[in-house]
């Protein structure tokens, strides 16, 4: 068993060295950011939850409702992030097996209905947030439609990214489905 030979960090005078490589943040885009600074404020009130309930014996009531609602956005705004890089759970077993013609125009149909969901799912939130969305919070004044109003961004996100996808695939002629090498070139 050979080792291959490891690049020395110390120096001539036997000092630690290392030069780190340049770090590239052109990749990420506004719904990474938005969705990583809400998990950041989710973050900070679930420690003051934290904090007074175990250290000040005395627990804020109102930081469990907001971290629930929290939570809820960035899951809704991280999921256009892998919506984006097209990192959602599908079946490829099937294209295998099929001719290219056939999984062209299945891999197309996909990225429609995939597409036409996510519209509708803007439609139907944005329609619930009419019904409901005065309604008020159960420990915070605050209305419920601010909830809605993450949700129905980060479905109108995600259908806006499924456009992109769409885009791309056809572009390329190709979809991770039919071709799922490609994966590696999205993120």
């Amino acid at each position: 068993m050979s080792e291959e030979p490891q690049e020395h960090v110390l120096d001539e005078k036997g000092e630690f060295h290392v030069v780190d490589e340049p770090i590239d943040i052109s990749h990420y885009r506004f719904e990474d950011w938005l969705a990583f600074a809400i998990f950041w404020v989710l973050a900070i009130v679930i420690f003051y939850q934290f904090f007074t309930r175990y250290a000040l014996n005395d627990s804020a009531s109102w930081t469990e409702e907001i971290a629930r609602y929290l939570l809820v956005a960035t899951v809704f705004i991280g999921a256009a992030v892998n919506v984006r890089k097209n990192n959602h759970i599908q079946v490829d077993f099937f294209y295998r097996f099929m001719p290219h013609a056939m999984n062209r125009a299945l891999s197309t149909l996909v990225d429609a209905l995939r597409f036409l969901f996510l519209a509708y799912c803007v439609y139907l939130t944005i329609f619930l947030m009419t019904k409901i969305g005065s309604q008020r919070m159960a420990i915070i004044d605050w209305p419920i439609g601010i909830l809605y109003g993450f949700v129905a961004f980060g479905f109108a996100l995600m259908a806006w990214r499924s456009a992109g996808v769409a885009f791309a695939n056809w572009k390329r002629g190709a979809s991770v489905l039919e071709r799922p090498e490609l994966a590696d070139e999205a993120r």
